[in-house]
């Protein structure tokens, strides 16, 4: 009578979780009771990972300069035993997407970081730019608030840098090259939309498709900023089954294996931590970068000058992965034509895998980044 009564107890409990009925099937009591425990651990976690964790650096640093957009994190310093060659010449700057997360992309896990993949393959003096969250007052922050502060970043790295641009990281560090040539040694732009209009990815169409009053919308909802939350709903929207089903399957699945749960964490700690952007910035961006693609055309002003891509003349490596769907290859290969830089100088390379995976993939790291190490390195 005893197991009976818990097993409609713990029935009745589980009967709220309507995502798990099919596993209720066929149960006695005892496994009732292990299949009780093992979903309060799983929604336990789920919880953890959609509240409780948060983005960190997994590489020890220093804030070289604290700006108002961000924090210039500095690697010479570390104290963290990663091997490198003693490489001359200018530092490497990484600029990180400042498109809604953080730049622990670039700084992921220890055995999974750009940093240290860089560091660990010639390239000694490693800088990072962390964008900060946006709040109240920096709604009506534009672009040339952001690249006045990059600029400053590499004026305070010696004036002259090895350039790593990221995602959208990519078209504000192509924006610095075209406007201080002279400052930029090398330029990597690794899935980096620079001409908006090639290709046919959804990001493409959105950004063509939706008025852009909706946009403002947003914006206003967000009392002048662009919030984290908002564009998060938006990016899962992309692939809602994989984010709000498959995910929590998975997870379930393997909540007693701890090596899979731990992987889970970090990318959560990343992912369902979003930042928020300027209002005035993300309108800019939308209209003048994605929709009208001014700095392909060589229309868009930047710090006083209209931005002629022509003026880049540096070696150029373009980086973009065969099923990214953010940005797709089409939009970083272009760039080939529209810069200055001669084509023996320019490098081009597809890699698998998508749009996060260019730069925390495991297997780019290992198989495609410290290639792109010594590249830089050549350019001192």
């Amino acid at each position: 009578m005893e197991h009976t009564d818990s097993a409609t107890q713990l029935t009745a409990a589980t009967i709220g979780l309507p995502l798990f009925w099919p596993l209720l099937a066929g149960r006695t009591a005892e496994g009732l009771l292990q299949a009780y425990e093992k979903q309060f651990e799983f929604v336990s976690e789920d919880l953890r990972m959609h509240g409780d964790l948060r983005a960190a650096l997994a590489t020890p640093n220093r804030a070289r300069l604290d700006l108002r957009t961000m924090v210039l994190r500095d690697y010479t310093d570390s104290t963290q035993a990663v091997p490198s060659s003693v490489a001359t010449g200018c530092p490497t700057l990484i600029d990180a997407p400042f498109a809604g997360h953080s730049a622990m992309i670039a700084d992921y896990q220890p055995d999974q970081s750009l940093v240290r993949t860089l560091m660990q393959n010639g390239i000694a003096h490693v800088c990072l730019t962390d964008w900060k969250s946006a709040t109240a007052d920096m709604k009506d922050l534009e672009i040339d608030q952001y690249l006045a502060e990059l600029n400053v970043c590499i004026d305070d790295l010696g004036g002259r840098v090895n350039l790593v641009g990221l995602c959208q990281g990519g078209w504000m560090s192509a924006m610095l090259a075209a406007r201080f040539p002279e400052k930029v040694a090398s330029l990597v732009l690794a899935g980096a939309p620079i001409d908006t209009d090639a290709g046919n990815g959804p990001i493409r169409r959105i950004a063509q498709d939706t008025p852009l009053s909706t946009y403002e919308e947003l914006v206003a909802a967000g009392q002048g900023l662009m919030l984290g939350r908002t564009m998060l709903l938006g990016w899962k929207n992309m692939h809602p089954y994989a984010h709000y089903v498959q995910e929590h399957i998975d997870l379930l699945e393997h909540i007693e294996d701890p090596v899979y749960v731990k992987k889970r964490e970090a990318f959560a700690s990343w992912y369902e931590n979003p930042i928020d952007l300027p209002g005035r910035w993300y309108l800019q961006v939308i209209s003048q970068i994605f929709k009208e693609n001014r700095l392909a055309k060589g229309e868009f002003v930047a710090l006083g000058r209209r931005l002629d891509l022509k003026a880049i003349r540096c070696p150029v490596y373009l980086l973009a992965g065969e099923a990214d769907d953010i940005t797709t290859s089409e939009q970083v290969f272009n760039a080939a034509s529209l810069i200055g830089t001669p084509a023996g100088h320019v490098t081009k390379q597809l890699v698998p895998g998508g749009h996060i995976g260019l730069f925390m993939g495991a297997r780019t790291l290992r198989d495609v980044w410290p290639g792109i190490a010594r590249w830089i390195s050549a350019y001192r």
